[in-house]
């Protein structure tokens, strides 16, 4: 298809009023034919229920599982680890404790699997923990009966989990937990509750600091609400423990605070961004340090992401670069305050793209973005050439239109409508 024949549609801005659009079709990336070698990095993927389950607010997870594996496939495909059961497969926002540890339990099966056959070149040599880490957190306490001071039930929880995926033959990653910001009463707490834990990991993990703007109920982590402050207790666990951490995740949006951690982090550490707003200089870097990434926009950005990271090995930064400024905007509003549905903006770009059938999340949290919102992130995505079925994604957003109501387009293929 010619890029004058790419469809036609009429939207909606915030306004309400229409508008036509002429979609710009899809971007020339290519899977890479070996694993990446100048950074290290993980997308953050989704969970996808089955379309006829209760996706309703409180009702327990009932995850499609063949979608779910497959969009796996597709990011391993492409050279990107996979992290999994974390805060983009809706940890603590409607995947409970029992569909939680079926994930990892069915995603390191399948990535033992892709390693065993060999089945992606861009995984070539590579091994389970290095397409593969999981999310070891506290969800099977009630966060409501958690009292302070109750450090023991915490920990006990964390172990919990932290066996389940270090049995799994997946990386660690400890994430931040809810249970432990209401249970911990100073930062003295914190550094016994991961001291424990460090001592316990039985191969190097990742460790996660995940800002109040993902999740709220995460304010005032590390024992106070400084930065500074917090940033010098995290500091002390990382130089306390370094060989037992195999980098860190910082998910503050603060891109000038990760460039002074990431100076200042003990040597073999690495630093994996979860910014996803300045991701493209963070992973770029300056000149001396760079940062490899853990991002969940890369579960949405990902043939894109893929292409940067080959032009980065290939010595092309400025490429490299460029590819991922073209996405930024995308990952602005994707991320957008509330900050915390941004996971509905990576499943609706999955429906559109042909990965899932319908557009349901567990919970019910498709209803977390506006039709403006939604209409937003079709058109950034078209723009940064991520809408890979233009015909497909430009039928399924006049269907979501018609959905909410707004009267259904007459599209056409010539610009007009």
């Amino acid at each position: 298809m010619s890029e004058n024949n790419y469809p036609a549609l009429a939207l909606i801005d915030e306004h309400g009023q229409s508008f036509t659009y002429k979609m710009q079709g899809p971007g020339d990336f290519q899977r890479p034919s070996s694993p990446f070698s100048s950074r290290k990095v993980y997308a953050a993927a989704h969970v996808i229920p089955q379309m006829g389950a209760d996706n309703t607010p409180g009702s327990p997870a009932v995850i499609d599982w063949e979608t779910t594996l497959a969009y796996r496939h597709e990011l391993w495909s492409y050279g990107l680890g996979v992290a999994d059961a974390m805060d983009t497969a809706q940890r603590g926002m409607g995947l409970d404790y029992a569909a939680t540890c079926e994930l990892i339990d069915r995603s390191a099966q399948v990535a033992a699997a892709v390693i065993a056959e060999n089945r992606y070149p861009a995984l070539t040599g590579l091994t389970v923990r290095d397409i593969l880490a999981c999310g070891v957190g506290t969800d099977q306490l009630a966060v409501e009966s958690v009292e302070p001071g109750q450090l023991q039930e915490v920990t006990g929880a964390y172990l919990e989990m932290l066996r389940l995926v270090e049995g799994s033959g997946a990386k660690s990653i400890l994430m931040c937990s809810r249970a432990l910001a209401k249970a911990a009463r100073n930062p003295e707490d914190y550094v016994q509750v991961y001291g424990t834990l460090l001592e316990a990991a039985q191969e190097p993990v990742i460790l996660h600091w995940l800002g109040e703007m993902f999740d709220p109920q995460l304010a005032g982590y590390w024992g106070t609400s400084d930065l500074g402050e917090a940033t010098a207790v995290f500091q002390s666990i990382l130089e306390k423990y370094s060989d037992k951490i195999d980098g860190v995740k910082v998910s503050l949006l603060d891109a000038e605070h990760e460039k002074q951690l990431r100076a200042a982090l003990p040597s073999g550490i690495r630093l994996y961004t979860g910014d996803d707003f300045n991701y493209p200089e963070l992973i770029d870097g300056d000149g001396e340090l760079h940062s490899d990434a853990l991002l969940g926009i890369f579960a949405a950005i990902y043939p894109a992401a893929s292409a940067a990271l080959q032009a980065f090995d290939a010595a092309d930064s400025a490429r490299g670069r460029a590819i991922l400024d073209s996405t930024r905007e995308l990952g602005l509003h994707i991320f957008s305050a509330p900050t915390i549905y941004y996971k509905t903006g990576i499943a609706f770009l999955s429906w559109l793209n042909g990965h899932q059938s319908g557009f349901q999340m567990v919970g019910g949290l498709h209803a977390g973005r506006s039709l403006p919102h939604l209409v937003r992130t079709f058109v950034l995505a078209d723009t940064a050439g991520l809408l890979l079925k233009p015909e497909m994604a430009a039928e399924r957003m006049e269907q979501l239109l018609a959905v909410y109501g707004v009267k259904e387009s007459t599209r056409s293929l010539s610009g007009v409508s």
